[in-house]
């Protein structure tokens, strides 16, 4: 395999995993959509490449092959596929196919379990839309890759917080929490760690792999909105029952709040070798917010 890696989708996740490869030497073009979100990568020092990802011609030279590549990119809204790996695959065969490819999926894909904890043997379920395409992206960058001889190995992400990624604007607005005694268990990850799986991934996953992204330390989304408010120093917002909630709530917030599992991330620790900075909520949100 060849030093150069192609991230497809270099937004924030991208770009903190492209700046933990170029510190140990690596070259990283990021794709990305528009001239405008050019910028930010400029700034980090990261090549970049603007390309449509529904474009079959735009894909024809992209760097990576016989390389590395992230696919970070999210499937279009509406629908249960994803259009834009589809179009990715079938632009990088034979010689421009890379050797290795790690796709960030969701936690999402295992569906409701009733709060169970899960492992990355217990069988996809998607529920939503949302989790549809993402199972959708897996099994066509899987079959993929078994005809091209690409390695591709799965993650599939919890929430992602971090510098950036705190949803403070909720707690100003005063939007309502569901009652703690109803908020079923969800799980999360911070960005850096995040960033640091997606590269130990890289590095010592194996086709086919697929590993399931958190902390480990399941709580409930009225739990983390309320350590935010107690961090900033914000009131703590009001508690509404689930009737209440789906009078009031979008319907992607009720959709986070209908399904709940417990993530095991134990394949994550030995697998990968990762040592997470932020083990617990309490240390990430230090590490990501002034405190009020």
């Amino acid at each position: 395999m060849n030093d150069e890696v192609l991230i497809v989708g270099c937004g924030d996740i991208g770009q903190r995993v492209a700046r933990l490869l170029m510190a140990s030497g690596r070259d990283v073009t990021g794709l990305i959509r528009s001239e405008e979100s050019a910028a930010p990568l400029a700034e980090a020092g990261i090549r970049s490449l603007v390309a449509n990802l529904n474009d079959p011609d735009d894909l024809q030279k992209l760097p990576g092959a016989g390389g590395l590549v992230f696919y970070f990119a999210p499937p279009p809204g509406g629908g249960i596929t994803d259009p834009k790996v589809r179009t990715f695959c079938a632009a990088t065969t034979g010689a421009n196919a890379p050797k290795r490819l790690v796709y960030i999926s969701t936690s999402g894909v295992y569906g409701d379990c009733g709060g169970a904890l899960v492992t990355e043997e217990t069988p996809a379920n998607p529920q939503t839309s949302r989790a549809k395409r993402r199972y959708d992206a897996e099994q066509t960058l899987q079959q993929w890759g078994e005809a091209q001889g690409v390695e591709v190995i799965i993650l599939r992400v919890t929430g992602i917080y971090g510098p950036g990624r705190i949803p403070v604007f909720r707690l100003q607005d005063g939007h309502p929490l569901l009652r703690l005694e109803e908020s079923p268990p969800t799980n999360r990850i911070h960005a850096d760690d995040f960033a640091q799986v997606c590269v130990a991934a890289a590095e010592k996953g194996a086709a086919g792999e697929i590993f399931n992204v958190s902390d480990g330390q399941p709580g409930t989304m009225t739990e983390y909105f309320l350590a935010i408010a107690e961090w900033v120093g914000l009131p703590r917002p009001p508690q509404i029952s689930m009737d209440e909630a789906k009078k009031v709530m979008t319907p992607l917030m009720l959709s986070y709040l209908t399904e709940s599992r417990r993530m095991d991330n134990r394949r994550m620790l030995s697998r990968l070798g990762v040592k997470l900075r932020y083990p617990t909520l309490a240390e990430g949100l230090k590490a990501s917010l002034p405190q009020g």
